[in-house]
């Protein structure tokens, strides 16, 4: 009767470097998004804000008044997506979704006084991402360009 081994069996390393995940793009990418999103869920629990949440805020805190589906493109959200977020958002009071006087399949969406006065609190967010981050801004900025580049490149 073959006994096991109570060593653990070694993988030998692909020939190719290609095929090793710490080279990967999409590795980094997917593993610092989930880095970033577990940063920003303390900061944002405290504002009682999903993240998915918080994006829809930052776009209307910009620019108030906007249409589902130029929020949706702001965000790369589809309807299907935006759609039941928004209408957390509204039942949570911080905005509300209108139809269009003129094209009643137009739905406009508009911050409530409750989530123009978010905006206040989440003023501190921004800058205790970056001291977590321990890079300086100019750097982040740079990165953020690039990120942004790269997301540009790859939209179909």
């Amino acid at each position: 009767m073959p006994t096991q081994s109570s060593q653990p069996q070694t993988t030998p390393a692909p020939s190719n470097p290609a095929l090793l995940l710490d080279n990967q793009l999409c590795f980094a990418l997917y593993s610092a998004s989930l880095a970033m999103t577990k940063l920003y869920k303390p900061l944002l629990d405290a504002l009682d804000l999903t993240y998915p949440q918080y994006l829809v805020m930052l776009v209307l805190w910009e620019q108030d008044k906007l249409g589902v589906t130029a929020l949706g493109e702001r965000l790369s959200l589809d309807s299907g997506t935006l759609t039941p977020l928004l209408k957390r958002m509204e039942q949570a009071g911080l905005l509300v979704r209108q139809r269009s006087a003129e094209d009643e399949r137009r739905v406009q969406v508009s911050l409530t006084s409750r989530g123009v006065q978010l905006k206040t609190r989440a003023a501190t967010v921004p800058a205790c991402v970056v001291a977590q981050t321990g890079r300086p801004i100019p750097e982040l900025m740079a990165l953020t360009r690039q990120l942004q580049g790269l997301r540009t490149r790859l939209a179909p």
